[in-house]
């Protein structure tokens, strides 16, 4: 099914971000037709009165415009959505922002789609620039039921070849990162030679929204008693900590959601 698009004129399009040594965020679009079902930005856009996640897509007409103006810091594109979803291939938004974002500053790339690889010529003029793919693996029944609408594992894995090889600096957002279903080390192994550095990401459980969290306690109880026991969880946290450090990979550490926003260092 198609997403229904909502067009608007926004009133700026850096907004401060919340993530941890990032100053800003650029969404163009908000809502996402990949429709992932464990997305948190659901929790993000609560508010939006346009019916279920993934059937709906905002789109910031004037946001080319609104993307000419200078913000000092680092900016991540984007938090609320996916910059390479399907209507981009057709609308072009986001290709648009990043002719008139302002070259200085530095940008961070995050997505899904290998339609990233079109921009490989505006990336590079970018001073510093870090485009980044979100992999975690999931094929087969854990496709269907997480992810179904996402480009697959090998597209992905692709794209990011294509751009390191390209001569941008790239890296791995693994996530969701879940027990028992999530194999980081495959994941590591698949990407190894075209990723210059890894973010890792426990499922943000509390904000993937009920609908998710009966999902996964009735289909994957093993997963979701470890995501919800404090003792099954450390020990998860410690066991995936070993395994990363085993991979030799440049990563600082492992994201967790589970009493809020916590760094596990490695």
């Amino acid at each position: 099914m198609k997403a229904r698009v909502i067009k608007l004129r926004a009133r700026s399009l850096y907004t401060r971000s919340g993530i941890p040594g990032v100053e800003w965020a650029v969404n163009q679009y908000a809502g996402c037709a990949f429709a992932c079902e464990y997305c948190y930005a659901k929790f993000l856009t609560r508010w939006k009165d346009y019916g279920r996640w993934g059937s709906w897509v905002e789109v910031k007409t004037n946001a080319p415009d609104l993307a000419r103006k200078h913000v000092s810091g680092s900016v991540v594109m984007s938090t609320v959505s996916d910059p390479y979803q399907p209507i981009e291939g057709e609308l072009k938004l986001t290709r648009k922002v990043l002719r008139y974002m302002d070259k200085r500053n530095e940008l961070l790339v995050l997505t899904k789609s290998p339609l990233v690889t079109r921009d490989i010529d505006l990336f590079k003029e970018f001073r510093r620039i870090e485009v980044g793919l979100t992999i975690n693996g999931f094929r087969g029944r854990e496709k269907r039921l997480f992810e179904p609408l996402t480009p697959v594992h090998e597209a992905r894995v692709n794209a990011l070849k294509e751009l390191y090889e390209a001569g941008l600096k790239t890296y791995v957002f693994a996530s969701p990162i879940i027990p028992e279903i999530t194999d980081v080390s495959a994941i590591v192994e698949d990407t190894r030679g075209f990723a210059d550095h890894y973010f890792f990401e426990v499922l943000n459980l509390r904000a993937s929204g009920r609908e998710f969290r009966e999902l996964l306690r009735d289909e994957y109880p093993e997963s979701y008693e470890v995501l919800t026991n404090d003792r099954a969880f450390g020990e998860f946290l410690l066991g995936l900590k070993k395994e990363i450090r085993a991979l030799g990979v440049k990563a600082e550490g492992i994201e967790t959601h589970r009493k809020g926003w916590e760094f596990m260092g490695l």
